[in-house]
């Protein structure tokens, strides 16, 4: 538009005479009522408006009204001073309709003139697209998976039908840091390539999207027909309670039971987890009693009403922390006739190295109450799943092909999961793993977490290839693919050393630091030097995982990501899942033994897709 001199003189005047007006982009109306209040007026016919983004400042309230109502509630850091990044508001759902963003700022401004100044309304503007192209994040991951943009957390309601794995997850669309809680939705055939979906579940008037599961109901038991894909989710508003939603489209679009909360109680629960219960031809709940650490067992016939069975862990196992994110399965355990189940119970914090972490029991279920295997003293141990800092929340996908146990965490810990050197997305995805169970030398049964066997499509080239390497003193050098993005598989014999020592570097100087350990029976990961850590004191650590043998030979299986390295041990049996982030990629591995000689009887590194 070409504007003329009389049509520009027009414009300032009008802004002078309207104080409270601010010059906007075509299609989008700024009026500020307040110090602290403004209304922006979308008047075009577009797909988004985006809104500018400061990650340091507070969030501001952003009523959306359609044609006068109320139609939903958002949060968002507006931009005060400069622009990190911007964020789409999707207008399609009210397309053809008046909407008007009414904003309360929570800055503290002096007047409506400083209130204007804000850089945010300079940059809100009508867009047919947005790109999702990452500006500077260098560490995002190539081969997990993660939002497209946003803050994602917990993984949800992860379910498997017609040959497609659905992982939904805890998702701000609104920016990069925990707020707006909604079912973020993706969806893979082979759980190495991802596909992003429409966001599946939306806050509504019983508060916010929080943690939960989905069943597939094959034969109606719900009553809204066969194989209809079932939600039960917490509802996170003034309390917590439990809400259904239904799919009848195999999990892309979801709609609200009308009879929404389907399970209320007097304190507060979250994050439900259903299952069939085929021995008792009923469905079965396990509801995280956060605050009072315990998992309370509900059965239904319709997965509408519940009621309430018994409770499981009230001072039992780690106790340092909420409990969270339940799952309960039977699984077969190995080398036996045996079958145990397994209560998942992420607690945070409690961990065993700090912050989140994967607590589990095993035990009998009999469709009402959980029994705890208790070792020789008759406790009830503490067992974790990974002793790393960096897996939490993990729960499997219902109704996975073959009798599998496969299951996904949130690659993250809240110490520093907000903090962590990225801009425009926040958070990954754990590699996708089968849990399994296996007695040890101790004689208790623990749960194995091995990579899923799809893993090995992400193998593009073998780059080393040595077997029969002597260890010593005398570090023996290994060139890491130049992407730095790799699959380390190695079989090592070091019942004649002290301990093995694996380092990766890169020329920055950056290191991680492995180290098995013979006579302790333990491998450690020392991330202090891996590269940037200063953005939080809970970052640098050691971790340190039991590998519950005593052969003196270990095999390892070691991805290495953009940000992230997990190591699993002797198929699973010990596993440290660990966020790093180096000055550039790690392009050299070295290894030697202290106090003896070790071998390493085969090495494999593959540069990784």
């Amino acid at each position: 538009m070409t504007m003329t001199k009389h049509s520009l003189t027009a414009l300032v005047t009008a802004l002078i005479l309207t104080p409270g007006v601010s010059a906007a982009a075509d299609g989008v109306g700024i009026e500020h009522l307040g110090t602290d209040n403004t209304l922006v007026r979308v008047d075009g016919d577009a797909k988004y408006v985006l809104l500018p983004v400061q990650e340091s400042v507070d969030d501001a309230r952003i009523n959306v009204l359609v044609d006068g109502n109320i139609a939903e509630t958002i949060y968002v850091r507006l931009a005060k001073s400069k622009t990190d990044y911007t964020v789409p508001f999707d207008l399609t759902r009210y397309k053809g309709r008046k909407v008007i963003l009414d904003v309360l700022t929570p800055q503290g401004r002096g007047s409506v003139r400083e209130a204007k100044d804000d850089v945010c309304w300079k940059g809100i503007e009508l867009s047919e697209t947005f790109d999702t192209a990452d500006r500077e994040e260098k560490y995002r991951p190539a081969y997990h998976h993660t939002p497209l943009y946003g803050w994602m957390n917990d993984p949800n309601g992860m379910f498997c039908k017609d040959g497609v794995w659905h992982l939904y997850y805890q998702y701000n669309p609104y920016g990069s840091k925990w707020q707006n809680m909604t079912w973020g939705h993706s969806s893979t055939t082979d759980l190495v390539h991802w596909k992003h979906e429409p966001v599946a579940i939306r806050p509504d008037g019983l508060g916010s999207v929080f943690s939960g599961s989905c069943v597939i109901d094959h034969d109606g038991t719900a009553g809204f027909g066969r194989d209809a894909v079932i939600a039960l989710y917490t509802s996170a508003g003034t309390s917590q309670m439990q809400s259904m939603a239904v799919s009848r489209d195999g999990g892309t679009t979801f709609t609200r039971y009308a009879g929404n909360p389907v399970l209320t109680l007097e304190s507060e629960a979250r994050d439900p987890n259903m299952f069939r219960n085929e021995a008792t031809g009923e469905w079965n709940l396990v509801l995280a009693h956060a605050l009072d650490r315990e998992m309370l067992f509900f059965t239904s016939p319709d997965l509408r009403t519940w009621t309430l069975q018994s409770g499981f862990g009230k001072g039992e196992g780690c106790q340092e922390g909420v409990w969270e994110c339940p799952d309960l399965f039977q699984l077969p355990v190995e080398g036996s006739d045996e079958k145990k189940w397994v209560l998942i119970c992420n607690i945070n914090p409690g961990g065993p190295f700090g912050g989140s972490a994967i607590q589990y029991f095993t035990g009998d279920w009999d469709g009402r109450t959980f029994t705890a295997d208790r070792d020789a003293d008759g406790r009830i141990p503490v067992k974790w799943l990974d002793y790393g800092k960096d897996n939490y929340a993990l729960v499997s996908w219902s109704d996975a092909p073959d009798g599998r146990r496969t299951a996904i965490g949130w690659m993250s810990n809240w110490q520093y999961a907000a903090e962590v050197p990225t801009m425009q997305y926040r958070s990954a995805n754990t590699l996708p793993r089968e849990i399994g169970l296996f007695k040890a030398d101790d004689g208790m049964t623990y749960a194995s977490s091995a990579p899923s066997p799809e893993l090995t499509a992400l193998r593009d080239r073998l780059a080393v290839n040595r077997s029969n390497v002597a260890l010593g003193k005398k570090a023996r050098s290994f060139e890491l693919p130049q992407s730095g993005l790799c699959e380390i598989v190695a079989d090592i014999d070091a019942a004649a050393a002290d301990s093995v020592t694996l380092v990766l570097s890169n020329r920055e100087g950056n290191e991680v630091t492995m180290t098995y350990d013979t006579a302790r029976r333990t491998m450690s990961m020392d991330r202090r030097h891996s590269g940037i850590t200063g953005f939080s004191e809970s970052f640098p650590a050691v971790t340190v995982a039991p590998t519950l043998e005593n052969k003196g030979r270990i095999a390892l299986r070691i991805f290495i990501d953009r940000s992230s390295i997990e190591l699993f041990g002797n198929d699973g049996r010990f596993v440290m899942t660990n966020l790093v982030f180096p000055e550039a990629p790690y392009s050299a591995l070295s290894a030697s033994a202290a106090g003896g000689k070790a071998k390493i009887k085969s090495m494999k590194i593959y540069s990784l897709k």
